[in-house]
């Protein structure tokens, strides 16, 4: 069926940040860049307008004309590899914590500037484009803006082995191109979705401790004045109160333990996370690490030690 280009007027204005005219002119490598990029960052969708007729005219049939074997080379396309590297990297970083960024940062960033590569009738060699990235990383892993000359290698690889498309290619049909650009949707979004959900327990914490804490402080202050007539004794009752309730306090937002947890809990909780936040595990985020590393072990002995002392 032929293309209409008041078709793909229509579906620029209404969803083009989300590439839906790209996805009804089969330009799928665009859809999923404007995807994950709202628009090129807003900029490319307002810059869309202008190619509109020539990209339904390609979608309907008409010869494209290519100067020479190789496609020039576009500084546009170059600036937008880089741009695109950095955020793809920017967002393995954000998401998936727990991979070291000698492996997932690298990768994204390779990936982001393929994707870009292969927007319209180009493409390049994805190995060599996501070799350069990681070839890159074993020098500027752990600066400052290492991703910024990660990903400036990376696209002149993928510069280097740019090539056309092969003419007369199938095409896959509508539900096959929607499954794949799903998964790569799904690939991209959902560390970043768990991420954020990881964060909004933690706020839903904090906020659900300050509501309390007048209770709390209630309940603190009940106690003093119920061994005010005591001797020394009570006093001692009362700073192990408070011990207590550190504890739990320590509990709750350190260890991320739910009221009544065993010593068995505590003890694999600690386990787990001083795995995971050994500063020697994460280079990357050397001063967050040191700090929840310290706050772990403090919660450990806080809540761990007094029900090792022998009763």
């Amino acid at each position: 069926m032929a293309k209409q280009l008041l078709v793909a007027y229509g579906l620029w204005a209404l969803g083009g940040p989300l590439g839906l005219h790209h996805l009804y002119l089969g330009r799928d490598s665009h859809a999923l860049l404007w995807m994950l990029t709202l628009g090129g960052f807003g900029a490319g969708w307002l810059w869309d307008v202008w190619h509109l007729p020539s990209w339904v005219a390609i979608a309907n049939g008409a010869p494209v004309a290519r100067p020479g074997p190789v496609p020039a080379l576009s500084a546009l396309r170059l600036a937008g590899q880089v741009l695109v590297g950095v955020y793809f990297g920017l967002a393995a970083a954000l998401g998936l914590p727990g991979i070291p960024a000698m492996l997932a940062q690298p990768l994204a960033v390779g990936l982001g500037v393929q994707l870009v590569a292969s927007v319209g009738d180009q493409t390049s060699e994805a190995p060599r484009t996501v070799a350069a990235a990681f070839a890159a990383s074993l020098l500027f892993q752990g600066r400052a803006l290492a991703l910024l000359p990660i990903s400036v290698a990376a696209a002149i690889a993928a510069q280097r082995h740019r090539r056309y498309r092969h003419r007369g290619a199938p095409r896959h049909r509508l539900p096959a191109r929607l499954y794949r650009l799903a998964l790569a949707l799904v690939a991209f979004a959902a560390p970043l979705a768990c991420r954020g959900l990881s964060g909004a327990l933690a706020l839903a914490r904090a906020v659900t401790e300050l509501l309390l804490l007048p209770l709390h402080a209630g309940r603190l202050l009940a106690e003093v004045l119920g061994f005010a007539g005591c001797s020394g004794g009570c006093s001692a009752s009362v700073e192990g109160n408070e011990r207590q309730r550190r504890a739990f306090e320590v509990r709750d937002a350190v260890l991320g333990l739910p009221p009544g947890s065993s010593i068995e809990a505590v003890h694999r909780s600690y386990r787990e996370l001083v795995k995971f936040w050994h500063p020697d595990h994460n280079r990357h985020r050397a001063e967050e690490a040191e700090q929840r590393f310290i706050e772990l072990l403090e919660a450990y002995e806080e809540l761990a030690g007094p029900r090792r002392a022998p009763g």
